[in-house]
């Protein structure tokens, strides 16, 4: 029997640990997965030394990139984003960090295509935002990432001008705002120039229909969740854990 598990921060509401343990159900498999809520990731290395049997790992918000220092090397996708999502336990005991986020945006993305312009948003630069960032180099998006704070090349959501809104077709939401059980909230950016040629995405699943998703829907805009990013990534995950 192998164990699994997902590191993260208030991580109650995840999709993972539900995920696996009904796809361990199906395959009628004994192995377990576990979630691993630490208030910091310096907690990680006692959940490594304690846990007997652990095979692999997922991580999410806010330590896709901090986890990295902890690990023994790093997959080449994985470095050039500069985040991880994935952990496989080798069976020298070392560590290696994937990152399987992109795959899944990837592959969520394909319904949606064609776009009237290849131009996007991405609201957030966290880990999560820069598995979105690289998926976009990749398929030759002209996009900005859009800050809270002033950073030489993001733009802060004050710049979101009318224009600015215009001139980008895709928006994804990268930013925990809006998730459970704070469904209220949502990322401030100037709906009203929202039109039916554009497409919000949010990486948020839980809930399936966000406020940012809701505002867009409103305006005519095409919208996403990312619970099939999430299903994807999942997926990526355990073909890595089993290679």
């Amino acid at each position: 029997m192998a164990k699994y598990g997902l590191i993260g921060k208030d991580i109650s509401y995840s999709f993972s640990k539900s995920f696996f343990t009904e796809k361990f159900r199906i395959e009628h498999r004994k192995d377990t997965y576990d979630n691993f809520d630490i208030a910091d990731i310096s907690l990680f290395p006692e959940i490594i030394e304690s846990t007997k049997g652990l095979k692999g790992l997922n991580v999410t918000v806010p330590y896709k990139e901090s986890i990295i220092p902890f690990l023994d090397g790093l997959d080449k996708k994985a470095e050039k984003i500069g985040a991880v999502n994935t952990i496989k336990i080798k069976k020298n005991g070392k560590l290696i960090g994937y990152n399987t986020d992109h795959f899944g945006f990837a592959k969520a993305l394909e319904d949606f295509f064609p776009f009237p312009e290849k131009t996007a948003l991405v609201l957030g630069s966290g880990g999560a935002s820069k598995a979105i960032c690289y998926v976009l180099d990749t398929i030759s998006f002209d996009y900005k990432v859009v800050s809270r704070r002033k950073t030489e090349g993001f733009l802060t959501y004050e710049e979101l001008t009318e224009k600015v809104m215009e001139e980008h077709m895709l928006i994804i939401n990268c930013t925990p705002v809006g998730t459970y059980p704070k469904i209220e909230e949502y990322p401030h950016i100037p709906y009203q120039f929202i039109t039916q040629d554009h497409m919000l995405f949010d990486l948020i699943y839980n809930p399936d229909k966000t406020e940012f998703l809701k505002l867009g829907f409103a305006s005519g805009a095409r919208i996403a969740n990312g619970l099939k990013m999430l299903e994807q990534q999942a997926l990526k995950s355990w073909s890595i854990w089993k290679s």
